[in-house]
């Protein structure tokens, strides 16, 4: 892992351009230098999460409202949906309403 800190004074160390020609890490604090000499990258892969963890996992449906809406796949005659509201937009916009069929399963949004 390379040097982000200053080991002296804790400040952020900052890219530059070496008298030398190459690159070094310096502390604009105080006169900490520590010289690159070979390619420094670092890479973190982070686990992707399900939409449905982040709007409750998976029993999110189990205590939503439930209502008469016609579903909106072209495949199922369904006319009961369970649904939840969250704002995920502006406070000045509407809520987001979230059905799930009650029939088919199939989940769709209107943004009102």
């Amino acid at each position: 892992m390379p040097i982000v800190f200053c080991p002296f004074c804790a400040n952020l160390l900052i890219l530059s351009r070496a008298d030398t020609g190459g690159n070094r890490l310096e502390c604009r604090t105080c006169p900490y230098e520590h010289p690159i000499d070979k390619p420094i990258y670092s890479r973190k892969n982070f686990p992707r999460k399900e939409k449905e963890d982040v709007f409750g996992g998976p029993g999110a449906w189990d205590n939503a409202q439930k209502g008469k809406v016609q579903c909106d796949s072209g495949t199922c005659n369904g006319q009961e949906a369970a649904f939840f509201q969250v704002q995920i937009r502006s406070a000045d916009e509407p809520m987001t309403t979230f059905y799930k069929c009650m029939t088919c399963g199939h989940r769709w949004r209107d943004n009102n």
